[in-house]
């Protein structure tokens, strides 16, 4: 949005902008201020736990985050720091009571954090990566150092995830964008064991409400009955899988949140509504279905196609719920 970009250049810098919490409410705000959106997520990035442990985290422009000091040795994790939810970490809640203020009640607030195993591959890799070369080699030849990283990082996420709802987060979603790389057997171990680990240390309930937790592994599909079997309320889902399918899978027994490709966006308004309907007559009538991207969106997508999607879920959804 240029309104996020214009705020984006007031903060300096894109840490700035995640660590002031006026301007990360102000940034929530915008796509409410422009879409007929049934909720907002709390602007922020899930690499706030390895910075808050002390990994030196930066964001250059084109190349995405970088962390100098990496995790790769045992003398690296006993190194890392413990962060303090309210010390190092208060800005995201202050964050989350600014925007709860803010909302004042008109839709519910979704807060979020990475999975373990994807926090780990960048504090493993030290960036981004393509073939996460340095994680899988810890995975496969220092199972036990790679398993103590990611206890810690469970037990951090918990307490950060916990944190969030006590300052005002009605909804939560753990993203596991790196969990799709591994194999089924690894997946089991290395990630999915850990967002169990997070899920049965949450507070379920705050205020008298459910507090429903959404686990989201990219390229996970595959993978629905196991996620299912965690505990969580709803399993996102990329495009590559088929929201049918899905439900006929494990729709009996958690609700379902995806799953249109980003890349639709760039298509015509027709394409785009056409699109939007497939997907909800997929998913058929009743409820249990949140409409949503299968990832991210992207950055150069024209807003007013946003507005197309947002305004035929509406449209195309409500005789699928009478």
């Amino acid at each position: 949005l240029p309104e996020y970009r214009a705020t984006r250049e007031k903060a300096g810098d894109f840490m700035t902008l995640c660590q002031t919490p006026d301007l990360a409410c102000e940034v929530t705000l915008q796509p409410l201020e422009r879409f007929d959106l049934d909720a907002a997520i709390l602007f922020s990035d899930i690499l706030t736990i390895p910075d808050a442990m002390g990994l030196g985290l930066t964001f250059t422009t084109g190349e995405g985050p970088q962390f100098s000091r990496p995790v790769r040795t045992a003398a690296d994790i006993d190194k890392l720091g413990v962060p303090d939810m309210e010390d190092d970490l208060g800005y995201v809640m202050d964050a989350v009571r600014t925007i709860r203020r803010e909302l004042d009640g008109s839709v519910p607030l979704i807060g979020f954090s990475g999975s373990p195993w994807t926090l780990a591959t960048y504090m493993i890799e030290g960036a981004g990566s393509k073939d996460f070369a340095k994680s899988k080699g810890m995975l496969f030849d220092q199972p036990a150092l790679l398993h103590k990283l990611l206890g810690l990082l469970a037990d951090t996420v918990s307490e950060y995830l916990n944190a969030q709802i006590k300052a005002g987060a009605q909804a939560i979603q753990i993203f596991d964008t790196w969990g799709g790389v591994l194999t089924p057997r690894d997946y089991r171990e290395f990630s999915l064991r850990y967002m169990q680990r997070i899920i049965d240390g949450l507070i379920r309930e705050h205020d008298g409400r459910r507090v429903p937790v959404v686990l989201f592994t990219k390229g996970g599909g595959c993978w629905l009955e196991d996620i299912a079997a965690t505990g969580t309320d709803a399993a996102g889902l990329d495009w590559t899988t088929e929201i049918s399918a899905a439900r006929k899978c494990v729709g009996d027994k958690i609700a379902l949140q995806g799953n249109m490709d980003p890349s639709i966006l760039y298509a015509s308004p027709e394409r785009i509504r056409q699109e939007v309907q497939t997907i909800l007559n997929d998913f058929g009538p009743g409820n249990g279905h949140v409409f949503n991207l299968g990832h991210g969106i992207h950055q150069h997508i024209n807003p007013d196609n946003v507005k197309v999607l947002v305004d035929a879920v509406h449209e195309f959804s409500r005789p699928l719920h009478q």
